[in-house]
Parts: C-alpha cells; structure tokens; sequence
C-alpha cells in the first residue's frame, strides 16, 4: 500500500490480512515465489498480487497453495471460508460511482481500524461534519455535480460515521487547526450546529478533539491532511493515507508512518483538551 491504487475493487481489510498470511505460510516453509507460481502454473507475479492484496483471492488458487504449504484439511477450508468472505464487496461499493477508487481503499481501512488518528488543517474532518456542513463542503468541491450526485456523496459520509457508534468503536483522535472554526462553511446556522456538534462528540470516552491555536505559530504538522490506521490484526502493518487534489497515497513504510504518528502527537501538544473546548465555545458564540 505504498502508492495510490488505480483498482476500481478497493481490497478489504480482511483480504489485506489473508494475502499477508499466505506471504508468512510460504515463508514458513522456505518456498519462494517461483515456487508458489509453479504449483499454481502461473506467473511469479500473480503470487506477489495475491500476497499483496491486489486481486481477489481465488478458492482454487488459496487451496493449492495451502496444500503446498503443508497446511491440513480444516486450516484449508476455514481459510477458503475467509477468502470468500473478503471478496465480498464492502458495504460502500455501492457508492462506486460518486467516489474515485482510491478513496474506497481508505473507507475499508476506517471500517476495519482500532485507532485513526487524523489532522485536517482545512475542514472538520468528515466522521464528524453534521449534514449540513458536509452538504456544503462536498458542494464547494464540486461545484458542477448534480444534485443526486451531491445526495449520494453527503450519504455514505454519514454512514462512514456509524462506526464510531459501534460497541466495538474505534478510538479517534482529531488535530485539527483553528483556521477550521473561521472558515465558513455554509451559513453561521451550519458552522454553529457544527461547532455544537464537536463539543458533543469530544465529550465521548473514544473521540478527542484538538484545536491547534493561531498563536502555535509555524509547526511540523502545517501540511496536507493524514489519516494514520492502527489494527488489532497482527499481520496489518500501521498505515498513513495523505490525500492530494486528484488521488490519495497509502504509506506503510516505518519511517514514513513513524514521521506522521509523531507529527500528529507533536501537534496535540500545542493545545490541550480544556483549551480545545474553550475555543469551540468561543467560536460557537461568534456564529450565534
């Protein structure tokens, strides 16, 4: 995931997870890539591919492979069983058609993660924008789209929102720089409900909300907005997604998502919770 992916089918979680455990069983055994290609009769790069998550797994492939690796009949089948599984289509395929394919790489890592950590020195970042303020947000970006495109769009960034919901919710944690609470998006009516909504969520056990004052100055963070991923699942490294005007990165080289996890907690040190609140109160007024 070292690069923006141009697949119209985004991998899931799961299938990101499968393809690491097939690289680690054939590692296991010393078998190399040729190896697995010739048990298969195909090209060392489809091994790499299904390793790598980049095309769907295969029943017939994922079995021979095990067999070769030596795995038993149960270990084949409960793996077959989960293969299957993660060639399902999300639940946001279906909004393949309003939203570019890199993105839905990043909607499965959301869904899938135990920890997202977030800076957005632009706008509130979309699991927590109300209805309104991300109706406006997604209009000023796309100023020529239909109506029923805007719908769809300003849809699944409300149902992307129900994860934090669950009892299983991950833990967000959002930098955010001030210059968020001025820009006005939409009415004062939006921004206000909007900043009514962050002071809201904050006080939840697994939301933070930090706003990075004007008076921080120059800072290692002031630069495009990133999403860093943490899993539970061993085989899923850490990975930082960093989105540009026309396509995404997805990095999980250590040193780059060393560099972004502490930027982030660098950032967080330049506030403080009660101060954070203190400016959305202060803002909320200005909008009243």
């Amino acid at each position: 995931m070292s690069e923006a992916r141009s697949s119209t089918s985004a991998p899931t979680v799961l299938r990101v997870i499968l393809g690491r455990r097939l690289q680690d069983m054939r590692l296991g055994v010393g078998a190399s890539l040729e190896d697995a290609a010739k048990a298969l009769r195909v090209k060392t790069l489809t091994i790499r591919r299904l390793e790598k998550a980049e095309v769907a797994l295969k029943p017939l492939y994922v079995e021979k492979l095990l067999e070769t690796y030596g795995a038993d009949r149960q270990e084949i089948d409960e793996f077959v069983d989960l293969a299957e599984q993660a060639n399902e289509p999300g639940w946001w395929h279906s909004y393949r058609d309003v939203v570019p394919s890199w993105f839905t790489a990043y909607v499965s890592l959301e869904t899938g993660a135990k920890t997202l950590r977030t800076y957005e020195p632009q706008y509130v970042t979309g699991l927590l924008q109300t209805p309104d303020y991300a109706r406006a947000v997604l209009r000023g970006g796309l100023p020529n789209g239909s109506e029923e495109d805007l719908a769809r769009r300003v849809e699944l960034r409300l149902r992307r929102q129900s994860l934090l919901e669950r009892e299983d919710a991950p833990t967000l944690w959002v930098v955010m720089e001030e210059a968020v609470l001025h820009r006005a998006v939409g009415s004062a009516d939006v921004m206000r409900v909007q900043i009514e909504r962050l002071l809201e969520l904050s006080e939840l056990a697994h939301i933070s909300v930090d706003i990075v004052p004007f008076a921080a100055g120059a800072h290692v963070g002031a630069c495009a907005p990133f999403t860093y991923f943490r899993f539970e699942e061993p085989e899923l490294p850490d990975i930082v997604y960093s989105e540009l005007l026309s396509a995404a990165v997805y990095l999980d080289q250590r040193a780059d998502v060393v560099a972004h996890l502490e930027a982030h907690s660098r950032m967080a040190l330049l506030t403080s919770s009660e101060d954070s609140r203190a400016l959305l109160n202060r803002m909320r007024k200005e909008y009243s």
